[in-house]
């Protein structure tokens, strides 16, 4: 894999959030003790070759890779997190590089990997479709999204109040995040086949908060 940057991606690349970053971890072990360790394990499941993580956080996902992986470059461009992640690369069952970027601008030739993995990040990158576009273009023919994100309610009294949430203090708080985006949606209009997918509760109450999807979407 070789880079692909340009003087703005460069000042993206390491964009500190030191709120969030300080409050991430916290929230990923509470998700984890309440079972989203098994929703992250079964993202990775089955995966082998050459994988792209995007948003990797503190890096909870490195420990489920399986071993047909023969390689991840993992993106985050939050510098306390990467720190993290660089800490839990280095016990990772396999060969995992932390990498400072940004998912609109991945650190890959066209057509070089068979993975891109998305997990609870897809809700806060600025430009969704772009990012999406661009894990088009760095998987191979037949290659696979995974996704694992929150999503938009299933009842219009809940989806204004995730448009309420969104257009005022959620982003803030949280990193960006948006808890109302239609995901499915954008990877289909990306060009992507959705070809496996679960919906689910987390946790098991309707709130804002609670819709998640998980599933395996490939490149025609």
């Amino acid at each position: 894999m070789s880079g692909r940057a340009n003087s703005r991606t460069d000042q993206q690349a390491s964009l500190p959030r030191p709120i969030f970053a300080r409050l991430y971890p916290r929230m990923s072990r509470a998700m984890n003790d309440g079972g989203m360790t098994e929703q992250r394990q079964a993202l990775v499941t089955g995966l082998s070759g050459q994988v792209i993580e995007v948003g990797a956080g503190d890096g909870t996902i490195f420990a489920h890779y399986p071993p047909e992986v023969s390689r991840v470059v993992a993106v985050e461009p939050e510098p306390r997190l990467r720190a993290l992640a660089e800490a839990a690369a280095a016990h990772a069952p396999v060969p995992i590089e932390v990498t400072a970027g940004v998912a609109e601008h991945l650190p890959a030739v066209g057509q070089s990997v068979d993975a891109v993995v998305f997990a609870m990040v897809l809700c806060s990158i600025p430009d969704q479709a772009s990012a999406l576009g661009e894990a088009g273009r760095v998987l191979k023919p037949g290659g696979q999204v995974r996704f694992l994100e929150h999503v938009r309610a299933d009842s219009p009294g809940l989806v204004r109040v995730q448009r309420l949430l969104d257009a005022t203090v959620w982003p803030r708080l949280l990193g960006g995040c948006r808890t109302g985006r239609d995901t499915v949606a954008a990877i289909e209009r990306a060009g992507f086949d959705i070809v496996e997918i679960e919906r689910f509760l987390f946790p098991q109450a309707r709130t804002p908060f609670s819709f998640h999807v998980r599933g395996t979407a490939r490149r025609p």
